[in-house]
């Protein structure tokens, strides 16, 4: 199957609910989708890279991160989030939630900013 040149997940923003079952130990803890990038922070490092979706998987990458020391809880939280957005998760939206999954690592998110889909204002 072709890789879509466009998908739902464009140009929108989203809040960690959960990784590898756990709250996020940062309440900053996001992942937004540009039309071809994709951008991440747990709490400390900054990621990011080109993204696409294949076969209902998440292909990111090459990923390039900050490097600044973290430690604790955060770090095992960014490291799973690299290692799943690294292994070409299963990828699942509906209704406002993402979920990623890939062997090992699992994360779901809910939408926190516009997606491509027109949203009602409020009056």
């Amino acid at each position: 199957m072709k890789a879509e040149p466009y998908h739902a997940l464009a140009n929108s923003s989203w809040r960690f609910i959960s990784i590898d079952g756990a709250p996020p130990v940062s309440d900053k803890a996001h992942l937004e989708f540009r039309e071809d990038r994709l951008g991440a922070n747990l709490g400390c490092n900054g990621m990011g890279g080109p993204w696409r979706v294949e076969d209902e998987r998440l292909m990111a990458g090459p990923l390039t991160q900050t490097e600044m020391y973290c430690e604790g809880p955060v770090w095992d939280q960014e490291q799973a989030i690299v290692t799943l957005l690294s292994a070409a998760p299963q990828v699942m939206v509906q209704e406002g939630k993402l979920e990623l999954r890939s062997s090992g690592h699992s994360a779901r998110l809910e939408q926190v900013g516009p997606g491509p889909t027109p949203q009602r204002q409020g009056s």
